[in-house]
């Protein structure tokens, strides 16, 4: 495996592929999608919204939408492994099909699973999703898939434990309607009706995050987006409210691990 990050074109629609090989640190950030990966050498020490977690060689990973966590590598040799990236429906609607039809917003609750069957079944998903199309590898993903999320969650995915207050989820809005957008402290107090102290304080309470770094998190989400729609890195960050190609590609680096080049070819 070639050290550093790789994007690996996938064959199925709304899915990504990324195998890596580094010593890279991850900051606290959050994904717009589902994330599910195997560790194959090394081991890792992650803070996320279900505690603190040590992964190892052998063990599959998960990560929720919009779930906070960082990364780090125990030992100075880092770590390898492989994931998959699902948009939030596709697991969703997986996840109803297992739960026969119960509905519902559905989380992973084990950021770290240690079994040799569920990571079997997930380097079988990765290999068919990344090679060639043999005429049936969508009917064969789809099998896998579900055979993994049978694995990994049975009937164990639920609705979120923690609601969101209704002022933060006011202030939230206000910020994810339009991430580009310039907005305050006293833009995001007025919009909830708490005091700015108030709304740093439950912001970071509900989010794990402050408002700047919520703001900063869904500005790199927005240029992802318009990326891989096939927006011009240049455009792509004015459009994401960046103050230069630059900074969209320092904060992209530090969450993704790849530049937005990098992405840009493997998904455009």
């Amino acid at each position: 495996m070639a050290k550093g990050f790789r994007m690996i074109r996938c064959g199925m629609r709304g899915v990504e592929a990324i195998v890596a090989e580094t010593r890279h640190s991850f900051p606290r950030h959050s994904h717009q999608h589902y994330g599910i990966g195997v560790v194959h050498r090394g081991a890792q020490r992650s803070f996320s919204g279900r505690g603190m977690v040590e992964a190892g060689p052998g063990d599959t990973i998960t990560v929720n939408p919009g779930e906070v966590h960082d990364g780090m590598p125990i030992g100075d040799d880092g770590r390898a492994w492989s994931m998959l990236y699902f948009e939030p429906a596709m697991i969703q609607g997986a996840a109803d099909d297992i739960a026969d039809g119960a509905h519902g917003t559905r989380e992973f609750h084990h950021p770290a699973i240690t079994s040799r069957t569920t990571a079997n079944i997930f380097l079988r998903l990765f290999a068919a999703a990344t090679g060639p199309d043999d005429g049936a590898s969508q009917i064969r993903c789809d099998e896998l898939l579900l055979s993994l999320l049978a694995g990994l969650i049975g009937g164990e995915m639920s609705e979120p434990a923690r609601a969101v207050p209704m002022a933060i989820r006011r202030a939230r809005a206000l910020i994810d309607d339009a991430p580009a957008m310039p907005v305050t402290l006293a833009d995001l107090a007025r919009e909830s009706g708490l005091s700015r102290f108030q709304v740093l304080r439950g912001f970071a309470r509900a989010t794990g995050r402050t408002p700047h770094a919520y703001i900063m998190q869904r500005r790199i989400d927005l240029a992802r987006s318009l990326i891989a729609g096939g927006m011009p890195l240049a455009e792509a960050a004015a459009a994401g409210g960046f103050a230069d190609q630059s900074h969209m590609t320092r904060l992209f680096v530090r969450s993704f691990g790849i530049s937005p080049g990098v992405y840009a070819d493997a998904v455009t």
